[in-house]
């Protein structure tokens, strides 16, 4: 017993000897953040420097997870990095971002994923809203929800690049898992009403039509905002994220029931700069084409030619004409990359019109 005992209290004060090595070692990388800061202020002259690097960041993420020989996993190694990184760039200007509220929403949590908790989030209405407080410099970037694994492309936000000037900076690829809550004190049995956002209902049509097939489902404009009115209501369920269920005190009363064990939001952070190559990089474009045949096949051969990969290719309609559409396409590679440049090149002389959204980053899973 006393042999396992000062065993015990060995290992304890290596790891107080390893905690205050760490400290030390992530207050000089500290250190190194702030010089970061000067170096860039001198050179920006009268412009207002760019502290935050997408392209960066992802760079040194990377780097860490390679490194990483375990116990910890490099999903939980580039998490605890990800806070370290966030926590530095605050010394250097604390990040004001956007986000398609209220407080609780996938969206928020895509955020804190993408620039860890040492964010300034601002809760948005709507999509418009994100788009308009970024184009204004209210906010250095915004955080929008662009496509789900299960029910597909969210329209409003492509619509909104039609008009706007804002780049695509980066993207978040969230793990999206639903639960059914109810306010404390309500009674699982006197459900009369089911909240949630449209998509929501959706990607958990199977679950609720086996579990509650006769109770009416009630949009909301968010799954936060389902899990507001439920507070209110005594006789209502709503459908959302853990994140809402803590924010609004509320009680869970089913998890994970998403009918799609690997439903997945992708979202975009919007900013108003170009993002430089990171090594694993993806772009967007919108182009709007000749309303005649072939059309299609002329847009997207050249990429089968020059090896370019698609990622996602939709299409909206234009606002120039009646049946007249424009396509969005993402696919991988920076504009930078020469095989890019060779495509982007050959679309430009036969289309209408080639917008760039921007390059930026692959999502980072962790």
């Amino acid at each position: 017993m006393t042999e396992s005992k000062d065993k015990l209290g060995e290992l304890r004060q290596k790891i107080d000897q390893i905690d205050a090595d760490i400290l030390k070692l992530i207050n000089n990388r500290a250190e190194c953040a702030l010089e970061v800061a000067e170096v860039k202020q001198q050179e920006s002259g009268d412009v207002a420097p760019v502290y935050y690097r997408p392209e960066r960041e992802a760079q040194v993420l990377r780097t860490i997870a390679s490194l990483n020989k375990g116990p910890l996993s490099n999903e939980k190694v580039t998490q605890v990095y990800r806070q370290i990184i966030s926590a530095c760039l605050a010394l250097e200007e604390p990040l004001k971002v956007a986000y398609l509220g209220p407080e609780g929403t996938f969206t928020q949590l895509a955020t804190l994923k993408q620039f860890g908790l040492s964010v300034i989030g601002q809760p948005m209405v709507t999509v418009d809203d994100v788009f308009r407080e970024v184009a204004a410099e209210n906010c250095h970037y915004g955080v929008v929800p662009v496509e789900n694994s299960t029910e597909g492309v969210v329209s409003h936000t492509l619509d909104n690049f039609l008009s706007s000037t804002l780049r695509v900076c980066g993207e978040v690829e969230l793990r999206i898992h639903h639960h059914l809550m109810i306010s404390p004190g309500a009674s699982p049995d006197k459900i009369t009403k089911i909240y949630a956002h449209q998509q929501t209902l959706g990607q958990c049509r199977r679950w609720l039509d086996g579990h509650y097939p006769k109770v009416p489902r009630l949009t909301a404009t968010s799954n936060a905002e389902a899990a507001r009115k439920v507070l209110e209501e005594t006789d209502a369920a709503a459908i959302a994220g853990e994140i809402a269920a803590e924010t609004y005190g509320l009680e869970v009363l089913s998890k994970k029931i998403e009918d799609e064990s690997d439903n997945t939001t992708r979202f975009i952070v919007v900013g108003r700069e170009a993002i430089g190559p990171s090594g694993k990089d993806k772009t967007s474009i919108m182009v709007s084409t000749h309303n005649q045949p072939g059309a299609l096949y002329k847009l997207l051969e050249p990429f089968h030619r020059h090896g370019v990969s698609l990622t996602s290719i939709e299409t909206r309609p234009s606002r120039t004409g009646m049946w007249s559409y424009v396509f969005f396409i993402d696919f991988e590679g920076h504009s930078e990359d020469e095989a890019v440049k060779t495509v982007l090149s050959e679309i430009d002389s036969d289309a209408l019109e080639v917008k760039m959204l921007g390059s930026y980053p692959r999502a980072i899973n962790s």
